[in-house]
């Protein structure tokens, strides 16, 4: 089973930026809608972002356009979530899914339609 690999979480103050990275663990063109999710402490996951790896089509929690991106590197079959002037109710483990499936915009925030999950990695916004 393929699986994720995230990276780029970590301790920032409030109002500064992180840029998440995610990756299959394998090289794989299979992997058409990827999406990042999040969970804070005592909280259920909830949707962040996510796209089509063709550029088709983008989704954005409401609560988070405008200070959350995400985005891909073909050549380096990553995908990015960059995140802009951070709270402290941002603080959350982030994890990064995907499938092989080109999921019309209204699905990318459902989570069970994601097979593949990475582990996670850990973002704490405080001073």
């Amino acid at each position: 089973q393929e699986q994720l690999v995230e990276s780029g979480g970590g301790l920032v103050q409030p109002g500064g930026s992180l840029r998440l990275s995610c990756a299959p663990s394998e090289r794989s063109g299979t992997m058409n809608t990827m999406a990042w999710f999040r969970q804070g402490p005592g909280k259920e996951r909830e949707f962040v972002a996510a796209l089509r790896w063709n550029g088709s089509g983008t989704n954005y929690a409401d609560s988070l356009k405008g200070r959350f991106t995400i985005s891909r590197d073909n050549a380096k079959n990553t995908v990015y979530l960059q995140m802009n002037s951070l709270k402290p109710e941002d603080t959350a483990k982030y994890f990064c899914a995907s499938t092989k499936s080109n999921l019309i915009i209204s699905s990318m925030s459902n989570p069970r339609f994601y097979p593949y999950w990475g582990q996670g990695t850990q973002v704490t916004v405080s001073s």
